[in-house]
């Protein structure tokens, strides 16, 4: 699966935009603030309906429009096919698959997975255990769609017990009353905890060879780290029950795979907090390529790479090394500002892409 084309109406800067991507690699080339960040946004917003860099989707309308419109083409043994995201404010956003209206493009088979490094990206390193937990969620969905649902299941079962903390915190409902929606918690806590530790442990000897070919002196490894010790539902509804009162104390629940982290770290040092700005790109490049080298290998499927003003901080020999990466499996799209920063760049099937003042050629 790989994206052919894109075409982009009132998306940010861009008016109109119509381009073709390479099989291969693309290099979006141009000044800073002409719209190379712009276009990758687009490229993904047309495929999951989503934007990789605000939750504010009024930011992604072209100053004076009314609208923003995204269409990518995509094609695989079956042909092409069509997604479509549209987004106008006050009203619902527009998701088509081949013309047919959806409610989401993220389960749909039709649209490659993807992979996005910008460089607000790095607090997947350096940041809150809660976007490291998100990301290890999505690669869970992308290694075994079926077990996608876990998350969503453990995460309603939550709702549904805090709410129940405040109603017996407030008088209106009983302490024993719980240990349903304990059970209930447990039972999607371990499922979601098993896929975790499996997807982490497929992950992290990937993680350690990437982060050496890009230049990680030291070793460099990924864990999961649970906040449960608990391996059964029993075992963690039972942990539940030993800190209900103190969920009861403070109305919300301290203690459960919400509460998990994944742990990155470089010569036995946590990179969160000891890694250098280029100790942690360099990380969180090696995650993102040891992750497409799982997909591919587990699934046959590697992401799009949508990689933006990563060649800039890199010295040459590095430059070589991505650019080769970027080739050797799947599809990727990346920015410069320099052609001459993108080794290969004039290889075949490499297409350029240049960008100016909202026009792209």
């Amino acid at each position: 699966m790989r994206v052919t084309g894109l075409s982009a109406r009132d998306f940010r800067n861009y008016e109109r935009a119509d381009v073709e991507l390479g099989a291969r690699l693309s290099v979006i080339v141009g000044p800073n603030g002409a719209g190379k960040t712009n276009l990758l946004e687009a490229v993904y917003f047309g495929c999951t309906g989503r934007s990789p860099r605000t939750s504010n989707e009024r930011d992604l309308l072209r100053r004076g429009a009314t609208a923003a419109r995204v269409t990518v083409t995509t094609a695989d043994e079956d042909g092409e096919h069509r997604l479509e995201a549209a987004f106008q404010p006050g009203e619902p956003k527009l998701l088509r698959i081949d013309g047919a209206t959806v409610d989401n493009l993220w389960a749909t088979e039709l649209r490659p997975l993807i992979s996005v490094f910008l460089p607000e990206r790095l607090e997947l390193v350096k940041g809150a255990p809660a976007n490291r937990r998100a990301h290890l969620d999505q690669l869970v969905a992308a290694l075994w769609p079926a077990r996608a649902t876990a998350r969503a299941a453990y995460s309603r079962a939550l709702a549904q017990r805090n709410a129940l903390l405040g109603r017996i915190r407030a008088g209106n409902a009983a302490p024993d009353s719980l240990g349903a929606w304990d059970a209930e918690l447990a039972r999607h806590g371990v499922e979601l905890m098993a896929a975790r530790a499996e997807a982490v442990a497929l992950l992290a000897p990937r993680f350690t060879v990437r982060a050496a070919d890009l230049g990680l002196d030291g070793r460099a490894e990924i864990a999961y780290r649970p906040r449960s010790g608990a391996d059964t539902a029993d075992g963690l509804a039972a942990e539940l029950l030993e800190r209900r009162s103190a969920d009861l104390e403070r109305g919300f629940t301290a203690h459960g795979p919400h509460r998990d982290d994944v742990r990155l770290s470089h010569a036995s040092e946590p990179l969160r907090g000891f890694g250098s700005q280029g100790q942690q790109r360099a990380a969180l490049l090696a995650l993102l390529f040891a992750e497409r080298d799982l997909l591919a290998d587990e699934r046959d499927r590697p992401p799009l790479m949508l990689l933006d003003d990563v060649m800039s901080e890199l010295d040459a020999g590095r430059r070589a090394l991505l650019a080769d990466l970027l080739r050797e499996a799947g599809q990727g799209v990346v920015t410069a500002t320099e052609l001459e920063h993108v080794p290969g760049h004039d290889a075949p099937g490499v297409t350029v892409l240049r960008v100016a003042g909202g026009e792209v050629s």
